[in-house]
């Protein structure tokens, strides 16, 4: 790796907390490298035993899948098997980014395909990303199918999954308190996966 790519490093890794300076790093690289380079550097990084330059490598990405479905393939299938949470939560900031960029509507067929994915982390890199999902385009405007698209997962095997659906569709019910006691008033409350999102999901319900 280049002197300048070393230094990011050694000040990333520095810092435990926040994703400011990995955001700051990923713009940094962007500004002297080739999109290609950019590619190429954040596979590398991604095989590095420092949380923070696999977290760089995931925000590196999430800025290339605007356009390249090479690097968007990269954080379905690759970040998303990644076992610390900070990676995860830079792949649910990655998606975000993807999304605005190419519009929230435009982007529903890819929220679609995530959200049946297998990899309850691939899932959760959206239900996490998105919020507050309402207050992203299209969503403002169509709430009930926010809802809808979160819901999907109140019983997944996974918590950590659940407790981002769970937490998303509180979020939502700030708002849109009605929908989300029309949402709940249909869950079956006698699985303990769902009553463990709803506990979640109705936190601020009167």
């Amino acid at each position: 790796m280049t002197i300048g790519i070393d230094n990011i490093l050694n000040k990333i890794q520095q810092i435990e907390h926040g994703f400011q300076h990995i955001l700051d790093g990923a713009d940094e690289i962007f500004s002297t490298h080739s999109k290609e380079q950019c590619f190429e550097l954040a596979l590398t990084l991604f095989e590095h035993e420092a949380y923070q330059a696999r977290m760089l490598a995931t925000t590196i990405l999430g800025k290339l899948a605007t356009e390249d479905n090479n690097a968007l393939c990269f954080l379905k299938e690759r970040i998303s098997t990644d076992e610390n949470w900070r990676v995860q939560e830079m792949l649910a900031k990655a998606f975000d980014e993807i999304c605005k960029h190419r519009g929230y509507k435009a982007s529903l067929p890819l929220i679609k395909e995530w959200i049946t994915n297998d990899n309850p982390n691939v899932i959760r890199a959206l239900t996490e990303g998105l919020r507050i999902w309402t207050s992203r385009p299209y969503f403002k405007d169509n709430p009930s199918l926010a809802i809808a698209l979160i819901s999907k997962h109140k019983a997944h095997e996974s918590e950590y999954l659940r407790k981002s659906v769970g937490n998303a569709l509180r979020d939502i019910s700030k708002k849109y308190s009605e929908l989300i006691g029309q949402e709940v008033e249909q869950w079956d409350l006698s699985n303990p996966r769902i009553m463990f999102t709803y506990k979640l999901a109705t936190k601020l319900l009167k």
